[in-house]
């Protein structure tokens, strides 16, 4: 696919009058030409017989009425493309006019440049009541910020500095423009910087005017006028894969449940995967996004806990256009790195599922073995380890510190992930060698790590980085006896 279509660009920096106010689409579609709320709830509303509604405040409704008939037009929308139809509005929670955290005043400059958003770290002093350890836990923290505020704010960024700096971790103030700088999303050079973003976020909001475009999917085997979305010139099966999986991604934090953060996912999935048909949307790249989309969207806003009190739609489009773009782009520079992981029978999560075995063997035999005893095959539990890197595993947070040091490795999401699968999995030696077969697919299906710190992932990260250094230089020692060592040398 080509973006170009200039009619349809929007300069993210542009003065917009109205953008403290609630966005609502009260037309029959929203700017992307998918049906609005508005229109869903009114053609729901129509459809509702008041017979079956129970207005003496007793519980006689009947179910499937007082939910719009959800439950009744579960299989029509089954079979549909658009995502409004799809699950039905009263899905979406309710935010009041006002809810949620304050937005940045100088949101725009920081649109603009993301360096701008350095300048608004706020380096107060610890409280008075500060036990000595907590002072010092303070201090280290302001050096570390200003260390990384140095390599950011030169004039061209040192990308070995900030590998080495970002490894141990990535303070959150300073996450955003480092992660883009680590990806090389953003170039090094502050003077190309502005003009980059500008051509990247208008280049991907091209792209999703034209993904969603009336009559453009080539795809289509029906009329344009479809009443099964294909008259938005959508790639049915894609669409509706992800339709069905956004809604189901971290749903136990409440900012994944507001339609705007619904909707600005499954634009990024949609544009990807027809951007990239050799993999296409592969169920799991959904959970990759997220960290991408937490992370970007809170710089803009003044409480870094964006998890909850947060309905991005009550936010400046500009400021979603240039989250959602971000994240598109950092997204995509992850997935080139582990595109086989995702193309027809995933052969990349094969190789990894193999070198895993392989390497827990050498690390801990005994573990091993008894899995082998016990008919556990590595593939029936790493497989999701390395379709969705962990993070059903983990929570967002913990995920995301894991990526500051995923992103100043080198290979970091593909080789050293291996290693660190391999430190997470012997870290349950004790408990798996006492258990059986199915006590040890139900404990690894449902590992205790919910009240894991960031220091838990920094112990596991520093494993990982141990058997990488013993193993990742010694490739004989990751070839299985009797293999023959590939022609390249490098075993994977």
């Amino acid at each position: 696919m080509t973006p170009g279509v200039d009619e349809w660009s929007r300069d993210p920096t542009e003065d917009d009058e109205d953008d403290d106010d609630e966005i609502v689409y009260d037309d029959d579609e929203d700017e992307f030409g998918l049906p609005s709320l508005a229109s869903m709830r009114r053609k729901r509303s129509a459809q509702l017989k008041p017979d079956n509604l129970d207005t003496g405040g007793g519980t006689g409704g009947n179910l499937s009425t007082l939910g719009y008939g959800l439950a009744s037009n579960n299989r029509s929308r089954a079979d549909s493309a658009d995502i409004a139809e799809e699950r039905g509005a009263p899905m979406y929670p309710t935010a009041r006019k006002g809810e949620g955290k304050i937005l940045r005043p100088q949101y725009k400059d920081i649109l603009q440049d993301p360096a701008n958003a350095l300048n608004l770290i706020n380096h107060s002093p610890p409280p008075t009541n500060a036990s000595p350890k907590e002072r010092d836990i303070h201090s280290s923290r302001l050096t570390r910020i200003n260390k990384f505020k140095r390599i950011l704010q030169a004039s061209t960024v040192s990308p070995t500095e900030l590998r080495n700096l970002a490894w141990s971790g990535v303070p959150e103030e300073v996450r955003p423009m480092t992660w883009q700088l680590l990806l090389g999303y953003l170039p090094t050079n502050s003077e190309r910087r502005i003009s980059t973003l500008e051509r990247k976020r208008k280049e991907y909001l091209d792209g999703v005017r034209q993904a969603f475009e009336r009559g453009s999917g080539a795809s289509s085997t029906k009329p344009p006028d479809s009443t099964k979305g294909r008259g938005r010139g959508l790639d049915e099966a894609v669409w509706h894969q992800i339709s069905i999986d956004v809604p189901r991604t971290s749903p136990h934090i409440p900012l994944y449940g507001y339609e705007a953060t619904q909707r600005s996912l499954e634009r990024i999935l949609y544009v990807w995967a027809i951007r990239h048909p050799a993999s296409g949307y592969v169920q799991g790249i959904n959970d990759l996004v997220t960290p991408f989309w937490q992370v970007f969207l809170g710089v803009y806003i003044t409480d870094l806990n964006i998890e909850q009190g947060m309905d991005p739609g009550q936010l400046p489009r500009s400021v979603l256009d240039a989250v959602e773009a971000d994240t598109f782009w950092c997204l995509t520079k992850l997935l080139d790195g582990i595109q086989d992981n995702y193309i027809y029978a995933q052969p990349g999560i094969h190789r990894q599922v193999r070198a895993l075995r392989d390497l827990t063997m050498r690390i801990d035999s005994t573990l091993a073995k008894h899995l082998e005893q016990e008919g556990v095959e590595f593939m029936q539990f790493s497989f999701r380890w390395m379709n969705c890197l962990l993070m059903r595993e983990m929570n967002i947070k913990n995920t995301i510190r894991m990526w500051d040091t995923y992103m100043a490795e080198e290979q970091g999401f593909s080789r050293f992930h291996l290693y660190v699968c391999a430190a997470f999995l012997v870290k349950w030696t004790d408990q798996l060698v006492k258990m059986d077969f199915q006590e040890v697919m139900m404990f690894l299906q449902a590992l205790p790590t919910k009240d894991w710190t960031e220091k838990d992932i920094e112990l596991l990260l520093s494993e990982a980085f141990i058997w990488q250094s013993l193993f990742q230089d010694s490739r004989a020692h990751l070839r299985p006896a009797g293999d023959v060592p590939p022609e390249n040398g490098i075993f994977y």
